[in-house]
């Protein structure tokens, strides 16, 4: 069961501006990566439960993180279908994010109250999300739409929530043009969470990282009120 609200979830997206996904088999590596994001103030991850057990790892990731880590709230990404949102919403996951809109996803995390972000890629879809009670949308790939789309969406849909995820890294120039375009979190995963990283196992650095991150987008939703 979840421990958060999605309201919670969603003021916390929109108050830190950033979810860092990440997946590995490991569970021990997995720990160190959620260890070193929370220092570094990060206060969600979503787990990509791409690999075969995921939801494995994802159950000792989230018990790690209740007990070790307060206030880290932890969802899991790459749901497909609603059984696997069930699933994952058993083991505790706080939030669900898909690749793509789909509605048998959203009735079951609404069912359970649990906040859920769909992949959208157009403005229709985008308003079919908000009719099903999404708070927060997921622009994705990110890289395809780019931040003039969101600027786009935002002038007529001012009220629309958007998370981009793919093409967000950590300069600074890149954030600022998200975020200028209106967006409410930004979602980052190999460009925080780097193999080099995860080979050399600097945990440190990633830890850096994330707090260099976060700073940047405080100053500019700072900036952009």
């Amino acid at each position: 069961m979840a421990q958060y609200s999605r309201i919670e979830v969603a003021n916390v997206m929109k108050e830190t501006g950033m979810v860092p996904l990440f997946y590995h088999p490991d569970i021990e590596l997995g720990k160190k990566v959620l260890k070193a994001c929370y220092d570094g103030g990060a206060r969600l991850m979503e787990f990509t439960a791409r690999g075969d057990f995921a939801f494995e790892v994802f159950s000792e990731l989230n018990k790690y993180a209740i007990k070790e880590l307060p206030g880290m709230i932890m969802g899991v990404g790459s749901i497909t279908d609603a059984a696997a949102a069930s699933m994952f919403m058993q083991m505790g996951a706080n939030f669900i994010v898909t690749p793509a809109l789909r509605e048998d996803i959203a009735q079951v995390c609404n069912r359970r109250k649990v906040l859920w972000s769909p992949g959208c890629g157009s403005l229709a879809e985008i308003n079919k999300a908000e009719e099903l009670g999404c708070e927060i949308v997921k622009l994705f790939p990110g890289s395809t739409y780019g931040p003039g789309f969101v600027k786009a969406i935002k002038g007529p849909q001012p009220w629309t929530s958007v998370m981009p995820t793919g093409g967000v890294s950590t300069e600074e120039s890149n954030l600022k043009a998200w975020f200028d375009a209106g967006v409410t979190c930004v979602g980052m995963g190999s460009k925080l969470i780097s193999k080099d990283i995860i080979a050399k196992g600097d945990f440190e650095k990633l830890k850096e990282n994330v707090k260099n991150a976060l700073a940047i987008i405080q100053r500019l939703k700072t900036n952009t009120k």
